[in-house]
């Protein structure tokens, strides 16, 4: 599973929309270098999950990231 999340920067709508490409291009790097692409799922959190509450420069960079999860079947 692969988490898209953003800064607080920007409308609900465009953080989502935003979490969502970044997530996507995280899978489409992974599948470029051989993975099934059925065993990748994505979601866009937006800025509903900031790693760094802070609003500053330094948080808003760590909060715009992918944050993959490994789910053994």
């Amino acid at each position: 599973l692969i988490e898209g999340h953003c800064d607080e920067r920007g409308t609900e709508e465009y953080n989502l929309a935003l979490g969502e490409r970044r997530a996507n291009s995280a899978k489409r790097f992974l599948v470029n270098l051989g993975v099934d692409p059925e065993r990748i799922s994505i979601i866009s959190y937006g800025e509903e999950r900031p790693l760094d509450p802070r609003h500053c420069e330094e948080a808003w960079a760590k909060n715009r990231r992918c944050h993959f999860i490994v789910i053994k079947y």
